[in-house]
């Protein structure tokens, strides 16, 4: 283990909202703020982070605001229009809609670009990550309603909508650095 002088700044700061973050969702669900849950609470997560340490993410890009907005915007909208057509799915009068698992081939670079991008895609109703192939960067989705071939190319153009804009927020070519572990294995891959 790390002493904290190893640690940079901003990695202290990192693990000290980490702290605080565990320690008010430990308050929060025991529902009552007082001095002896806030001390349990430090206690239990200073044992999970000192116990069950997280590995360090290589973050590959830059973070690019602007996009980042209009990315927030666009999942927003989708969550929005989405929970209306299955609420109207699961009201209208006639059979249940055609549902399907589609295969996604996805052109993000980074692992946690790839989370992130799957994860938003899994909170906009109507659509379920099933399965993930990492080498590949294939996605399997059980997608509700895929009744029409106009449907299957709504769902393809909204994925493929989201991914430009994880790109565009994370992933542009011109801040893409990748880390010395994926050099390395994209070095290997390429020989």
């Amino acid at each position: 283990m790390k002493s904290l002088t190893m640690y940079g700044p901003r990695e202290i700061v990192l693990r000290i909202w980490i702290l605080v973050w565990l320690m008010l969702v430990w308050t929060m669900l025991w529902g009552n703020f007082s001095v002896a849950n806030t001390v349990t609470g430090l206690l239990v997560a200073l044992v999970i982070t000192v116990l069950l340490p997280m590995p360090r993410l290589p973050v590959e890009g830059r973070l690019h605001i602007g996009s980042m907005i209009r990315l927030a915007f666009t999942v927003a909208y989708y969550m929005v229009l989405s929970s209306l057509q299955v609420a109207w799915l699961a009201i209208r009068p006639g059979a249940p809609p055609l549902s399907a698992v589609l295969r996604a081939q996805l052109s993000v670079k980074s692992d946690l670009v790839m989370a992130l991008l799957l994860n938003t895609l899994t909170i906009i109703p109507g659509s379920v990550v099933l399965e993930i192939d990492q080498e590949r960067r294939l996605a399997y989705v059980h997608v509700l309603d895929v009744g029409s071939p106009k449907a299957v190319a709504t769902f393809y153009a909204q994925l493929r909508q989201l991914e430009r804009l994880f790109i565009a927020a994370f992933e542009r070519d011109a801040d893409w650095h990748p880390d010395d572990e994926t050099a390395e294995s994209e070095m290997r891959e390429g020989l």
